[in-house]
């Protein structure tokens, strides 16, 4: 989808619609024919969360009379009214505080579909009148709506895991069996993306990082090197935790993974709404960057930088990454000469108060996953399906 010609976006952007559907069926098989959650710092109402996907698309296609500039275009262009009168009053995620989205009197199943099934036939009819091979600055909104919408889709397969719900996507949990270190010599790398197809504006600006030699982990840690950290004490021994991570610790209920609990035959984790008995050689998953410093204090190592995490990837052989995504030491932080992009919220405000996050999970899609895209969320969430690698110290 960055690289690939007008065809390959359509793909891109039917593959992300029929992932949407199936996972909205999978909410009303679960829910009912209106889905509703309660509310929760880390959800979304269901329909909502629908109905953004198709005014996200719509705002910045069918409604923006400068998509054919890319990023160059003005956020602030004037626009045509959307197909759905209230639209920008309810799904517009920049103005409609997060709270108020379970009060909004929202249009019901069958016309939240609607809106999403009119919105995608005009991007698709506006994206049909290009060439084949239209330049970058012409296909990047369609490239970016069809990234968002799989965005989307991801965290409808979180919230699911967070709400106990079975959706299809809930398959067996990735492993990391190999193990063992790779060794990556020191090198002036160049990390973040240059010029030419679909890039997010924070992965813009690539510039040079001097690295020292390091040692990291071939694969994710599983849950069977950082079970002996829970065993033997570790979330009630303040000295392996941070500040941070123990003004989050004093607030937990009950310290241990979220996902896991101990049973009379042992640790299982929680899938799909079902608790399933752990295997050792699974990725650990559901972590925060809090347990993930601590658990490196513990044992001794620390976390990545993403500029490591980045050289790493593409350039230690039997680095096996997509399994989670994997908390980095590095805060989200811009890029040199960053420029925000159209769609200003998606980067700008969240530097300095995000940690990075890099790889991918099985529910991440293929467009999105790549070795350059920066993820970034709070370091407290444990919803996301995030574990960590290590690399040794000294």
């Amino acid at each position: 989808m960055r690289q690939g010609p007008r065809s390959a976006v359509r793909e891109a952007l039917l593959a992300a619609r029929e992932r949407t559907l199936q996972l909205a069926q999978d909410y009303r098989a679960a829910l009912g024919p209106e889905p509703h959650v309660p509310y929760a710092p880390g959800l979304n109402p269901p329909l909502w969360e629908l109905g953004h996907i198709a005014w996200f698309q719509e705002w910045w296609i069918a409604r923006n009379p400068e998509r054919h500039l890319g990023a160059a275009a003005n956020p602030e262009v004037a626009r045509a009214a959307s197909l759905l009168a209230r639209a920008d009053a309810w799904y517009d995620s920049s103005r409609v505080a997060h709270r108020t989205r379970w009060e909004l009197p929202l249009p019901d199943a069958a016309g939240t579909a609607a809106y999403l099934e009119s919105t995608l036939h005009g991007t698709l009819e506006l994206l049909d009148t290009l060439p084949e091979r239209a330049d970058d600055a012409e296909l990047y909104f369609f490239r970016l709506v069809a990234a968002h919408e799989q965005m989307h889709a991801e965290a409808a397969v979180y919230m699911a895991e967070a709400l106990g719900i079975p959706v299809g996507e809930s398959g067996a949990p990735p492993l990391a069996p190999h193990g063992g270190e790779l060794q990556v010599p020191a090198q002036v790398f160049r990390v973040g993306s240059g010029p030419g197809g679909f890039a997010f504006d924070n992965e813009l600006g690539a510039h040079d990082v001097e690295l020292a030699a390091f040692a990291i982990d071939a694969e994710p840690l599983t849950w069977g090197a950082f079970l002996p950290f829970v065993e033997a004490g570790g979330y009630e021994e303040l000295q392996w935790w941070s500040g941070e991570g123990r003004a989050w610790l004093e607030e937990q209920a009950h310290r241990r993974p979220a996902a896991l609990r101990r049973s009379a035959t042992g640790w299982e984790r929680i899938r799909g709404g079902a608790w399933q008995p752990l295997r050792e050689d699974e990725a650990a998953v559901h972590l925060n960057a809090h347990e993930a410093q601590a658990w490196c204090h513990w044992a001794g190592r620390r976390l990545p930088t993403e500029a490591e995490w980045e050289c790493a990837a593409f350039q230690a052989p039997g680095f096996r990454w997509g399994q989670v995504w994997e908390w980095t030491a590095s805060r989200f932080e811009p890029y040199p000469g960053f420029t925000p992009h159209p769609y200003r919220d998606y980067s700008q405000p969240w530097f300095g108060s995000r940690r990075v996050l890099r790889g991918a999970a099985p529910a991440t899609a293929a467009a999105l996953a790549h070795a350059r895209y920066r993820n970034f969320f709070e370091p407290q969430r444990r919803d996301v399906f995030a574990g960590f690698r290590t690399v040794r110290v000294g």
